[in-house]
């Protein structure tokens, strides 16, 4: 269904389009329970609400009394960190509530959904969850996450410069099926990071901004067979060989668009090209020739000596191994600029550029953000530390170069966070590269992370080590598509 036109949310009306590509919408017990299943819960959990069940809610924003509230949030972490403690401590001072953070560490995004999942089976009261790109779908989808777009129509206003800042790609990567689910609060795009002392060492200048994938064999090639490797990169379906595959023009699912969100475009970017409600993400293209020929580079490399077998996890060996001064190229995010600082590794010792061209010069992108939970006693207050955490200040102390343990931990969402001096301590020299994947690169596309994620995920590792293993790419995804088709259909 589409909404009346002129209709705007919060006025009884609200976005409900379906895909552009004629996806199936809404939402069953079924398809909550599968993701459940997927995760270790309970055959007898009840289903949440649907994801359409808060637009009859009447919501009335306010701003929260001066009371001793807890709003709990959910995030990836062992301990908060000293930025999202100075974070909580401001918004503390400003309401009255108390921010309580639920720190389910996990070595990569699905891990922490799944510990998510299990704890809002068990009744445990969260009000907000940190949730990144692999995860916002599975949220939305299950009727676990609560639109935002009453809230972010009632306060447009004090609104309209934040959105302002954030380039419109990041907002709509946060939007499922015309609504939007997240604000921006950090991005990652699957940039090139490379040693510039082993680089001068063997003679090499940065490459151009355009150069190709054949410009990258030529590079790496130095390091074949040699205690240092060429190139290197982990497991996970952010910033591993699937950075290859969107450089050879290819996916591990049908690229689509949801419908809807004009409400959105038309209120906060005026003026510029039409986007979308969200990604729609199809029918599986796991062994497609360009994502099989992507995997089997990857296994040539290494079978050629400049690349070892990759590890599985979310990198913190890698940024090791890179620190020191034993790796070439790799991918990274802006969360390479902190963890190579704390690394100890200096400024200067490394640089960052755009990925390579192959048949197009594609790069792929995560966004972050916290979702206020639909089951949350505490909805308006959540949407204000929603608010609370996207002003320049907060992303700058969380994310940025004022965060008080360590700067750049991310890309900030604001653009205006983004400088020189902010990246002068940690580097890299051309850091306006993060940004710029944004910018000149209209076709950077977030990573294929449908409402199956976590399944997903486990497969893309099971089939991606089986490629290795075997040296055969073409049959570890056949096997990869048959894994996807079954999730897709089911």
């Amino acid at each position: 269904m589409t909404p009346q036109k002129n209709a705007t949310p919060g006025e009884g009306n609200m976005p409900s389009s379906g895909p552009i590509d004629g996806a199936r919408p809404g939402t069953s017990r079924r398809d909550f329970l599968k993701i459940a299943g997927g995760v270790g819960l309970a055959a007898g959990v009840v289903a949440v609400a649907p994801t359409t069940a808060w637009a009859s809610k009447g919501f009335q924003v306010r701003r929260p009394s001066a009371t001793q509230v807890q709003l709990r949030m959910a995030i990836n972490a062992g301990s908060p960190n000293a930025g999202q403690k100075a974070l909580a401590a401001s918004f503390e001072a400003e309401t009255g509530a108390k921010v309580v953070y639920e720190a389910y560490e996990a070595v990569d995004w699905n891990g922490f959904f799944a510990k998510v999942l299990t704890q809002l089976a068990a009744g445990v009261p969260l009000d907000c969850a940190y949730v990144a790109t692999e995860g916002m779908q599975l949220f939305s989808h299950s009727g676990l996450s609560m639109p935002l777009d009453s809230f972010v129509m009632r306060d447009k206003a004090e609104l309209k410069p934040y959105f302002a800042d954030i380039h419109p790609l990041l907002t709509e990567c946060e939007m499922y099926q015309g609504s939007l689910m997240m604000l921006p609060t950090e991005f990652n795009a699957g940039d090139l990071y490379y040693d510039t002392t082993l680089f001068e060492k063997a003679g090499i200048p940065r490459p151009p901004d355009d150069w190709t994938e054949a410009d990258f064999i030529n590079i790496v090639k130095h390091w074949a067979n040699v205690q240092d490797v060429g190139w290197d990169w982990v497991v996970r379906l952010w910033g591993s060989w699937s950075s290859w595959m969107y450089a050879n023009g290819s996916n591990l699912l049908t690229e689509g668009k949801y419908g809807g969100g004009d409400w959105l475009w038309s209120t906060f970017y005026p003026g510029q090209p039409a986007r979308s409600g969200g990604w729609h993400w199809g029918e599986p293209t796991a062994n497609a020739p360009g994502t099989v020929e992507a995997l089997q580079l990857m296994i040539d490399l290494k079978q050629q000596g400049i690349s070892p077998s990759p590890d599985a996890g979310g990198g913190g060996t890698l940024q090791g191994l890179f620190a020191s001064n034993h790796i070439a190229t790799t991918i990274g995010g802006g969360f390479w600029a902190g963890g190579l600082y704390e690394a100890g590794m200096k400024p200067n010792a490394y640089d960052v550029m755009y990925f390579p061209k192959w048949k197009v010069q594609k790069h792929l992108i995560g966004v972050g953000g916290f979702t206020v939970l639909e089951k949350s006693k505490n909805h308006d207050l959540a949407w204000e530390w929603i608010k609370h955490s996207t002003t320049a200040d907060a992303i700058s102390t969380v994310y940025g170069p004022r965060a008080p343990d360590k700067g750049n931990t991310s890309t900030p969402a604001r653009r205006s966070v983004l400088s020189a001096a902010g990246y002068a301590p940690t580097g890299p020299k051309h850091w306006d590269v993060f940004y710029g994947t944004l910018d000149n690169y209209p076709n950077t596309t977030p990573i294929p992370a449908p409402f199956y994620y976590e399944a997903l995920a486990t497969a893309f590792l099971a089939r991606t080590t089986q490629g290795f293993s075997s040296g055969n790419a073409q049959s570890a995804l056949n096997g990869l598509q048959a894994d996807l088709e079954k999730l897709y259909k089911a």
